[in-house]
């Protein structure tokens, strides 16, 4: 290596410098030289959590290096999504740094020209004068050691997603907030808790205000596809008037587009493969008028998913009637992991969330 990596205040979290080590042992494995970069002049502070001169001879690369304890093909378009932020704001190329990438995970990352490398010695790197690509080297043992987040459980994203859907929620009564997320009561004093130490959330004139940033949306993004997503899917179907979507009309009191159709709707910018409805029951005269007929075996393409709301019946709706929240379609799009949809979620940020949520 150039020199020895220095751990530094801003990881502040053992496991992103330990995974940093860890990835950087693997390089120097296949022959590059490793250093600590000095953060660009002008990028924020809090912008990725380190960053690395990558190399071979006398031509280096620097990186915005990103770490994430895990990676899952639930959680790469989140992921993705978030690492081209990073990039684009440091004008230099984000490296994805974490534990394991299993065999079809680093194509999909290869696929999206997403460079990572990880702790087992898997990596792709691409660049001047460089090309590195391992695949298929089994995770380092690992004992599990958990992180008491509040914000990352069940509860936790209920309440996140309520207060991001409407930051002013956040002063209200913690009853009032757990009855909009549709979360435990108990669950709120330390969500709140946990988003204050983490500079989520602060105290103003005895005032609570939600202190938004892109970030803090896609890390609710990427909890959500891991942890509460797959708990929501109920039923699929097919049917053989799939491509007339559009002509459907589902009672928008019971039944909510979401996903793929969601944001065809709002941003006309891509055909659905999926279509999802969020609904507390499916109306019975649906499945006779649009000929749905039940699957039962595993398919992502040209199906009918029934999802199950997981908010509280007063947040606030969409921006057209029987469309989902634009945060929960963002999720959506980013957890299909398909690069279509990676793309329309960004036009969907730029379009109907980046000016209510103050990131414009």
């Amino acid at each position: 290596m150039f020199k020895k990596l220095e751990r530094t205040e801003k990881m502040n979290k053992p496991t992103e410098f330990d995974l940093i080590q860890q990835a950087t042992a693997a390089l120097v494995g296949h022959g590059l030289k490793v250093a600590d970069a000095k953060r660009l002049r002008g990028t924020p502070a809090d912008l990725g959590d380190a960053w690395l001169r990558i190399g071979r001879g006398k031509t280096t690369t620097e990186y915005l290096v990103e770490t994430k304890g895990v990676v899952t093909p639930i959680t790469l378009g989140a992921i993705i999504a978030q690492l081209r932020d990073r990039a684009a704001a440091a004008g230099k190329p984000a490296l994805l740094v974490t534990r394991h990438v299993t065999p079809p995970v680093a194509a999909v990352l290869r696929d999206q020209g997403q460079q990572f490398v990880d702790a087992a010695g898997n990596a792709y790197l691409e660049g001047k004068d460089l090309l590195v690509i391992v695949t298929g080297q089994k995770p380092p043992e690992q004992r599990v050691i958990g992180q008491g987040d509040r914000a990352d459980t069940a509860n936790g994203i209920k309440i996140l997603f309520a207060l991001l859907c409407d930051p002013q929620l956040v002063a209200a009564p913690q009853r009032t907030i757990a009855a909009t997320a549709g979360a435990a009561l108990g669950a709120v004093p330390a969500v709140l808790r946990d988003l204050q130490g983490q500079g989520h959330l602060v105290d103003f004139r005895k005032r609570r205000r939600l202190n938004v940033t892109k970030k803090l949306l896609d890390e609710w993004a990427f909890a959500y596809a891991r942890r509460l997503r797959p708990k929501t899917l109920r039923e699929t179907y097919t049917t053989e008037v799939f491509d007339a979507w559009r002509t459907w009309k589902p009672d928008p009191t019971q039944v909510m587009w979401g996903g793929e159709p969601a944001a065809a709707l709002l941003t006309d910018y891509l055909r659905p493969g999926i279509l999802t409805f969020y609904t507390r029951q499916l109306p019975p005269r649906m499945k006779l008028d649009y000929r749905f007929v039940r699957t039962h075996g595993p398919t992502d393409q040209r199906v009918v998913e029934i999802r199950q709301p997981f908010w509280g019946e007063t947040l606030p709706p969409g921006p057209k009637p029987g469309v989902v929240h634009p945060i929960l379609i963002y999720a959506d799009l980013l957890a299909t992991r398909d690069g279509r949809c990676v793309d329309t979620a960004r036009v969907l940020f730029d379009n109907y969330l980046a000016r209510p949520l103050g990131l414009a």
